[in-house]
């Protein structure tokens, strides 16, 4: 018998509009974005709604909004039962929040701090990132490690086979990208980000962070959540403190994550949040899972 799991998407999946339909239909929503809107004192609903887009994708707004967006499809899901979860860098809160080891408004402040740390650490050390597409996870790590007399250079994110993303100083990823083209990736592109996410950059960062998490509750999960850091699950509080921390500069072992909990015996994966970004990862890391998607309030409906 199979077991299921939730997945929570991270940045990047953000779109004008999200979470619209959710507010109009639902008395459930509107008082939740109410709450996160005076918790946090930004009018965060109208740049959701209403763009502009360039405002919706800067780092502090961004990981708030889809976060809210996913935590407002837990709270409306009601027969779907999750037996554990996982997040994409961002969505671990999400996650966390779904196995009641974090309350909703805490986690949704260290999700604003967390995006207000990162934009800033972004401008005091400048950095950049880079999508590669076509080259085994060592080769990867091989080319990052020759690239790194340049500057700091490492794997952000490994995402499915043959997609790795690398974060780093300019120079570094700029030598990086050089040599993964001179190694016949397929596709080697710089990615449009404030910041080096998911590298030693991000120092300044996990300092704020660290602060903030001393005063927040977070209890044992309830279920198991498959930590970015480890790719292994999470059932003890201390230890979700400190792998958050350790996320702001680790990569997200994101394939070995769900391949993990695949061999757990978990067959059947619900994105919850805005877009489809990690069932299209799904789809390549192992085809025969069973894959869907709550977004909208429309998906909601087939599972009242």
């Amino acid at each position: 018998m199979g077991k299921t799991a939730f997945i929570f998407p991270g940045q990047g999946s953000q779109f004008v509009g999200m979470a619209k339909d959710l507010y109009d239909n639902s008395s459930v929503a509107k008082n939740m974005i109410k709450e996160a809107e005076d918790s946090l004192k930004i009018k965060l609903s109208a740049i959701m709604f209403g763009g502009p887009a360039d405002e919706l994708k800067q780092t502090d707004i961004t990981q708030p909004a889809i976060f809210l967006h996913s935590a407002i499809l837990l709270s409306l899901i009601n027969v779907l039962k999750p037996e554990a979860a996982a997040g994409h860098s961002l969505g671990e809160y999400s996650a966390l929040v779904s196995g009641k080891a974090l309350d909703f408004i805490s986690a949704l402040k260290l999700v604003r701090l967390r995006g207000q740390s990162m934009l800033d650490a972004g401008i005091q050390n400048k950095g950049t990132m880079a999508a590669v597409i076509g080259l085994s996870d060592q080769a990867v790590e091989s080319i990052c490690s020759e690239a790194s007399p340049k500057g700091i250079v490492q794997c952000a994110n490994f995402n499915c086979p043959g997609q790795i993303v690398i974060s780093g100083s300019v120079e570094g990823v700029y030598e990086a990208m050089r040599l993964a083209k001179s190694a016949g990736a397929k596709l080697v592109k710089e990615l449009v980000v404030s910041g080096a996410f998911h590298s030693p950059l991000m120092i300044l960062a996990k300092e704020k962070l660290q602060t903030k998490l001393e005063e927040i509750e977070i209890k044992n999960p309830i279920i198991p959540i498959y930590s970015n850091v480890t790719a292994n699950p999470i059932s003890k509080a201390d230890d979700i403190k400190n792998l958050l921390l350790e996320q702001l500069t680790s990569p997200v072992k994101w394939q070995s994550s769900i391949e993990n909990m695949i061999a757990d015996g978990f067959n059947e994966f619900y994105e919850i949040g805005p877009g489809k970004v990690l069932q299209g990862l799904l789809k390549k890391i192992n085809p025969e899972i069973k894959i869907g998607s709550i977004e909208k309030y429309e998906d909601l409906e087939r599972f009242s």
